[in-house]
């Protein structure tokens, strides 16, 4: 894992302590698009599961994660596609 996925990592589990992450480094199928660069570590792919987002719309909890990678979305992370699922969902 990467310096940047590690710090989604991270962020993402001291913001919202999730049961569930899962993230997946997508930037090889983009190769060539906009926000690509050499290295990766561009377009990201999250699975994120926690009680914080239990009663809340999709768009509410992926608020949640945009707020938590502010300064990454902003910066080095082009892309990112989120599935934000309360314990339990699937």
């Amino acid at each position: 894992m990467g310096a940047i996925a590690e710090t989604i990592r991270t962020k993402l589990s001291e913001a919202l302590n999730p049961t569930r992450l899962e993230i997946i480094d997508d930037s090889a199928r983009h190769a060539g698009h906009a926000g690509s660069r050499g290295g990766g570590e561009t377009h990201f792919n999250i699975v994120i599961a926690c009680d914080a987002f239990a009663g809340l719309g999709r768009v509410q909890r992926q608020r949640r994660v945009y707020a938590a990678l502010a300064n990454e979305l902003a910066g080095p992370v082009h892309a990112l596609s989120i599935k934000a699922i309360a314990p339990g969902e699937e």
